[in-house]
């Protein structure tokens, strides 16, 4: 482990990162590097989404990376791509579309020509687009609704807590509005918004002088922008609990619940609410509260996490993902699925940890190991060029003067534990908060719900007497949820429009 940190701590220091705010461009070079990294963030996202066509920034950005040209077919480009061991892609959030792509420096020309291709010159394709549209209605009506239901609990929550505004739908777009949109909308919503003036430059590893300025001077050829803003985005005042179950045939139960949150990076309390969050519930972390109390000590399911910051795709990652940036956060707690017969126990289990951490703050004990964790665990975060170069991204998005890794380290050691429970305080609570089930027979656990009914649990192997002596308290946890606060959603609804 001593090997790999100093490997990673001479990486970051033979890294040297400038960034032209006017220019929008933003360079993390590397010496040891033989690759270079490309990210290009468009400031457009699935809140662009017109009314009734939800999905369409999704799949103009699939039309630029996963299709043709004017100057090559879809085939071709795969063609020559391979080769070369390399290829782009689009990644489609609330906020910001990024197109990123990694070759080796020696291809970089040959790569560059097709990369620069599709962005300056895509050819918007029939087929490409009945391709595009058809793979990505297949995943809002099967991939999503059936592959993962701890996916389609998070998705479930994220359109629970933002319904009525623009980021209240997958960024995938909702059914009826994807069967509906065409070619023309794709043109008309790519001229609109995939602009110079919507565009961050980065590159990263084996670049230069000349390789960054010639990058600058062709996306300067991209249209300049029509002025559109961006929507405003206000959700629904919380009052209580509020449950949305979604009645699917399956044998586990996926559970999300939360809250938005006023709280972004460079915020003065930003750096002591993640410290909390990663106490209560670290992303894949077996010693964080929440997996010790629900997985570790019971075994009632795989995992058991907290989060400050969206974290699309959790289940393929262990880090936090770059750009992704978001204007309006939400403080979310997702208990991967359980039995059915655990699925009220543990609801109450997780409310009642984080009841406790507002109420009572961390001890000593727990801040101090905590903040010693994350002094070196943050060297996990982007440990290579492509990573580190979306954190620099980042850092423009959110208007930071620093750089919001090399300043993690001093801020985390910075931070006194009155701080620490004072920011906890200020922004955590449990007793308005939405939550997203998804689990079969939703009549008899909204009647379990609306009654309060005790929810004991049976193990099939001994347990601790400490254990069980908490499971009373916890089994007859007060949630207090109204009836007309629980609504019953079948899957096949689910996403429609």
């Amino acid at each position: 482990m001593k090997i790999a940190i100093i490997t990673i701590l001479v990486g970051l220091f033979i890294m040297s990162c400038t960034q032209t705010q006017s220019e929008r461009l933003v360079l993390v070079a590397s010496k040891s590097d033989p690759t270079i990294s490309v990210r290009l963030l468009f400031h457009v996202g699935s809140q662009d989404d017109p009314v009734g066509k939800e999905g369409l920034a999704s799949i103009t950005a699939e039309m630029l990376t996963d299709a043709s040209t004017l100057k090559n077919s879809y085939d071709q480009i795969l063609q020559k791509l391979y080769p070369m061991a390399a290829g782009y892609g689009a990644q489609v959030d609330k906020e910001v579309t990024v197109i990123t792509g990694r070759v080796h420096k020696d291809n970089w020309e040959k790569y560059y020509q097709l990369l620069k291709e599709a962005v300056l010159v895509p050819a918007f394709k029939e087929d490409d687009f009945t391709r595009i549209k058809n793979q990505t209605l297949n995943y809002l009506e099967n991939t999503l609704r059936y592959s993962s239901d701890e996916e389609l609990g998070k998705q479930v929550l994220n359109q629970f807590i933002f319904e009525g505004t623009a980021y209240g739908h997958p960024e995938a777009g909702l059914i009826e509005s994807v069967k509906k949109l065409t070619v023309d909308d794709v043109k008309a919503f790519h001229k609109n918004y995939f602009t110079r003036d919507n565009l961050t430059i980065g590159l990263g590893g084996a670049i230069t002088d000349h390789l960054a300025a010639q990058v600058k001077n062709d996306l300067e050829t991209l249209p300049k922008s029509s002025g559109i803003r961006h929507p405003e985005i206000n959700p629904q005042i919380i009052d209580g609990l509020q449950v949305e179950l979604v009645e699917k045939e399956t044998g586990s139960t996926a559970i999300s619940f939360g809250f938005p949150i006023d709280l972004q990076r460079g915020d003065a309390d930003f750096m002591a609410i993640w410290l909390a969050n990663s106490w209560l519930g670290e992303h894949r972390n077996s010693s964080s509260h929440l997996y010790q109390v629900i997985r570790e000590k019971r075994g009632l399911n795989y995992g058991d996490y907290s989060y400050i910051e969206a974290f699309p795709m959790a289940h393929v990652r262990q880090f936090p993902p770059p750009n992704v940036g978001r204007h309006h956060q939400i403080f979310q707690i997702w208990i991967r699925p359980v039995q059915n017969h655990a699925r009220l126990f543990a609801l109450r289990a997780a409310i009642r940890e984080l009841q406790k951490l507002v109420d009572n703050g961390l001890s000593e004990k727990d801040f101090e190991l905590t903040q010693k964790f994350l002094g070196k665990y943050y060297l996990h975060f982007a440990p290579a060029t492509m990573g580190r170069l979306g954190y620099r991204l980042d850092d423009y998005f959110y208007g930071l003067k620093g750089n919001f890794l090399d300043m993690f380290p001093d801020k985390i050691k910075a931070l006194t534990r009155d701080e620490v429970n004072a920011a906890i305080k200020k922004h955590l609570q449990y007793k308005n908060m939405k939550i997203a089930m998804v689990t079969q027979d939703a009549e008899s656990l909204k009647k379990a719900l609306v009654e309060d009914q005790p929810s004991p649990l049976k193990y099939s192997n001994p347990k601790p007497q400490a254990v069980l002596d908490e499971d009373k308290e916890i089994e007859a946890y007060p949630l207090k949820v109204k009836a007309e606060n629980v609504k019953i959603v079948n899957i096949k609804d689910v996403f429609l429009h």
